[in-house]
């Protein structure tokens, strides 16, 4: 389980070093470094991003495929940016801590009602204990995988979200 800082000033999707590392991640290089700054202006301590990972994100019957890149984020493991919390919306009680992603772009793979309602005796104690699980996915993009994947997301999605 890694957990996610939503975070409305950050400017990018990142996943810190140590975390990567620790879950096996996947690097992959990326062709020009990035400059990484702190939010008090100086340069962060771990250098440049110089990799990213590409990961499956599951949450509470979301999934999406991210691109996170990979720096040095001290004791939080991923940070999600104001375009990701823009695009999804999710609704927030600040006095729970509960998020509920009910407000997803038809491109993420949201579980349909009928399929949660069967599911939700089941899933209401793995809800409790998942936060942000990632799966790297190391053979992403294999053409059978894509089409199963696009098939599964058709089925997942209202009708009237798909074009």
């Amino acid at each position: 389980m890694i957990k996610a800082l939503l975070d409305s000033g950050a400017t990018g999707i990142f996943m810190d070093k140590q975390t990567a590392a620790r879950h096996g991640f996947k690097l992959q290089k990326l062709e020009r470094p990035i400059a990484v700054r702190n939010v008090n202006g100086t340069n962060n301590s771990g250098g440049a991003i110089m990799h990213q990972v590409e990961c499956n994100v599951f949450f509470k019957g979301h999934i999406e495929r991210m691109r996170m890149d990979v720096c040095d984020l001290g004791k939080t493991e991923v940070i999600l940016d104001i375009p990701w919390l823009t695009a999804h919306n999710p609704e927030i009680n600040w006095e729970t801590g509960e998020v509920k992603m009910t407000r997803c772009p038809p491109l993420c793979g949201r579980k349909s009602q009928k399929r949660e309602k069967v599911k939700r005796i089941a899933m209401e104690e793995e809800e409790k204990i998942v936060c942000w699980v990632i799966d790297d996915k190391e053979d992403w993009g294999k053409e059978e995988e894509m089409e199963e994947d696009h098939r599964k997301i058709k089925e997942m999605v209202p009708r009237k979200f798909l074009k």
